[in-house]
């Protein structure tokens, strides 16, 4: 038997361009030679579908749909995931699914059971776990087909008190299929494959395994399907960050028999500039956007998102804005010039001097007597957003915010200034990984100025400022960061590593304190395994004692 994994890139609700996505794979696929083609969790409306499911008709399509899908398995078999009805009243109304259809009919239903609640996921908002098991016969072959987090408890501490495979191996299944929608973080990749793994090598069985691929809003898919012998060794792994689909021969896997070399996995750096530009790129296209917008302000975040952006979208469709104020030092401008000379988009300069002195007239009554403070640099920002959004709305720019990990995390940006956006693209990105991103995208040839590299950081809002005036240096800042919120170390373990007892405390202060501003940001393209946004959740109000 021959099974084809299909890699596709969908769009959430959009059933049409789902439905015709599947029903076209099954007919190539099945042209060359495939008998079953296996596609990704929930892919008839796309995942994650979050409150879309509390509606009856968003439901109702996905049915309709999975019914058209069925017709078009005449001669060969798919199985595809779909939100499925719980028929009985005890329970969440619905179940996360996988229909195995073939002969133009549905003629299996396999149920998730393992309902992810943690970080990004909210599955059990949504759907009642499953608690019986069943394998399917197709073509004299017994398949055990799980759902994604399914496969995923093993290990010293696992969530969940039961494996579905555990129930399934018992039918002496022939092999694993698992139909996933996996979303991209730095080290996931290289987590993913030992679990799999892991599976083949308890179960001693190969597993089939098929992941999404595609950005929705905050959430990146990299795709990487995977093939396992019984040993857990990879046969087979598809692309990353594009569509793949590939036919793989039953008994060659069963006897281990390498199908294709396997590609080298790209370094983290390399991987998270893949994500950040599918990211936007996924935004604009899903959304029906055509041009971005940002403030250009010769430093290395604007600079970065820039280089993104134009290779997301191509250059023409990217406007730069020079946003220059009193205190913009000519080689900031001059920096922010030779990158559009570089990357060719299109750029304009906007000075904000009178615009920031028309705020400064029309408050000078009430400020009368008051030291100049955070809240005359914090209006210079706020022209700047002023400005960017009244070219947003005049000509259909979207505009992309440029604010960095670091800086999120600690509050050091202008709500309403340079904290607005339509999304956030490398919020998930800390300092020192935005200078190893601008090292790479310059890999082959400078495209991002080196002097824009090099000079130390400023928000130019004052004369001579620099980030370090009110911020530890960010190779410090970001390893205190990383300890506390991708690892959620306390004061005191974080101290005990060697760190200033001061400058912990500051610090763990300040993104505690920061939190309300968090809450008013962009969404931000997820890339490491603990985004600021959904996969974080915490009170504004709260006091943490750490």
């Amino acid at each position: 038997m021959k099974i084809a994994l299909a890699q596709l890139n969908y769009h959430i609700g959009n059933f049409e361009f789902n439905t015709q996505k599947i029903i076209q794979t099954l007919t190539e696929q099945k042209a060359a030679g495939a008998d079953l083609v296996v596609f990704a969790e929930l892919s008839i409306c796309g995942y994650p579908p979050r409150d879309f499911l509390e509606y009856p008709e968003f439901i109702a399509l996905c049915k309709q749909a999975a019914l058209e899908i069925a017709e078009a398995c005449e001669g060969i078999a798919c199985i595809v995931g779909v939100p499925e009805l719980n028929p009985v009243i005890e329970g969440k109304d619905l179940y996360n699914a996988a229909y195995f259809m073939a002969d133009g009919e549905i003629k299996q239903v396999i149920r998730k059971a393992l309902l992810p609640t943690y970080d990004v996921f909210d599955e059990y908002r949504y759907f009642e776990p499953a608690h019986e098991f069943k394998c399917v016969d197709y073509k004299g072959y017994k398949i055990a087909v799980t759902i994604c987090e399914d496969l995923w408890n093993l290990g010293d501490n696992p969530l969940y008190k039961a494996c579905p495979m555990d129930e399934l191996i018992k039918e002496e299944p022939d092999f694993m299929v698992n139909i996933a929608a996996s979303p991209f973080a730095y080290n996931h990749d290289e987590q993913r494959i030992v679990i799999l793994s892991q599976n083949c090598h308890k179960y001693q069985i190969p597993l089939f395994y098929v992941n999404q691929v595609g950005a929705h809003t905050e959430l990146i898919f990299d795709g990487g399907s995977l093939v396992f012998d019984k040993a857990g060794d990879i046969v087979s792994e598809l692309k990353y960050f594009e569509e793949d689909v590939q036919i793989f021969d039953v008994g060659q896997v069963k006897s281990s028999i390498v199908l294709s070399e396997n590609q080298e996995r790209p370094s983290d750096t390399a991987q998270v500039h893949q994500a950040l530009v599918l990211g936007v790129r996924d935004y604009f296209q899903k959304l029906g956007f055509k041009k971005a917008i940002l403030g250009l302000s010769g430093g290395i975040d604007s600079a970065l998102v820039c280089a993104l952006a134009c290779e997301a979208l191509g250059a023409e469709n990217v406007m730069a804005v020079l946003l220059p104020s009193k205190y913009s030092s000519d080689h900031s401008v001059k920096d922010a010039l030779d990158l559009v000379k570089n990357i060719g988009c299109k750029h304009t300069t906007l000075p904000i001097a009178q615009v920031a002195a028309a705020f400064e007239e029309t408050l000078a009554q009430e400020f009368e007597g008051l030291a100049p403070s955070l809240a005359e640099e914090n209006i210079q920002a706020r022209s700047r957003g002023v400005l960017l959004m009244a070219m947003s709305n005049k000509f259909g720019y979207v505009l992309l915010n440029t604010s960095n990990k670091s800086e999120s995390a600690v509050g050091y940006g202008t709500l309403y200034g340079d904290m607005c956006g339509a999304i956030s693209v490398i919020g998930d990105c800390y300092k020192t990984q935005v200078f190893q991103l601008a090292r790479y995208i310059n890999r082959n040839g400078e495209i991002i100025p080196e002097n824009t590299i090099v000079k130390p950081p400023s928000a130019e809002l004052r004369p001579d400022q620099k980030d370090s005036d009110s911020l530890p240096e960010y190779d410090i800042l970001d390893k205190i960061l990383f300890e506390y919120i991708e690892l959620k170390k306390s004061s005191k373990e974080i101290i005990e590593q060697g760190f200033d007892v001061d400058l912990v405390k500051k610090v763990l202060n300040l993104v505690n304190n920061a939190e309300f501003k968090r809450y008013q940001t962009p969404p931000i393209l997820r890339v490491s395994p603990k985004a600021f946004g959904m996969g974080r959740r915490m009170p504004i109000v709260g006091k943490y004692l750490f």
